[in-house]
């Protein structure tokens, strides 16, 4: 199981350039469609928890709490990086929904959008789908000496119109986050970013434009 933690950032057009200067070598493009699911009360995003399937294969991503992730406050990237626990696992994902959804009242059938298909566990525990979007992606891979694993770069448009960036790395849990998110850093000044506010991700976008409501109720819950 992996943490995932991420730095998102504006694309401008020289942005392939960029990363092919400092040594990312690009890694494939590819097309993908992203479901998420939610309950008709948003039970699940409310508490920061996202469960996805892209094309056919199920995620959860949890929220890392800070007193597990070490991350010292004064450090810049504490503000502009996201950190989740990824559960791939389909056993494992419905065993920490009953977890997360054991204490909420689910109501059936109410304010969540309808997808192609639903998957049986996905009805008995009233999930539906409340975004769909489709992404081209071109992936990058920068090595970087002296280090383990290489820092992943995606340029993400998606077929709403929006267009985003996301550093990435992928930590072992329990690993250390703290040294993510100082090579993260270190790769966004490598490529000129500047800024001291987070960059929406593709989701914020997307609700903003299509489901203002649940976008207003993550705003006031301080997860977006």
């Amino acid at each position: 199981m992996n943490v995932e933690v991420e730095r998102k950032f504006v694309c401008d057009p020289d942005i392939q350039k960029k990363l092919k200067d400092i040594g990312a070598v690009c890694i494939g493009q590819r097309r993908f469609q992203d479901q998420y699911f939610d309950s008709p009360d948003f039970d699940l995003t409310l508490k920061d928890f996202w469960l996805r399937c892209r094309e056919g294969c199920w995620e959860l991503k949890c929220p890392v709490p800070k007193k597990t992730a070490a991350i010292q406050k004064d450090s810049q990237a504490e503000g502009l990086c996201s950190r989740y626990r990824e559960i791939t696992s389909l056993p494992e994902i419905k065993a920490e929904l009953t977890r997360v959804m054991a204490d909420e009242k689910r109501e059936r059938d109410r304010g969540v959008a309808e997808c192609d298909t639903l998957d049986d566990w996905l009805k008995e525990m009233s999930l539906g789908c409340f975004a769909k979007y489709t992404t081209e992606r071109c992936s990058f891979s920068l090595e970087e000496e002296g280090e383990e694993g290489a820092v992943g770069v995606d340029l993400d448009q998606a077929d709403f119109g929006y267009c985003v960036g996301e550093i990435e790395i992928l930590v072992p849990d329990g690993g250390d986050i703290q040294a993510a998110l100082r090579r993260i850093e270190k790769t966004a000044d490598k490529l000129g970013l500047c800024g001291d506010k987070r960059v929406q991700g593709k989701m914020d976008v997307y609700l903003q434009r299509h489901s203002p409501d649940h976008y207003t109720k993550l705003l006031a819950a301080h997860i977006l």
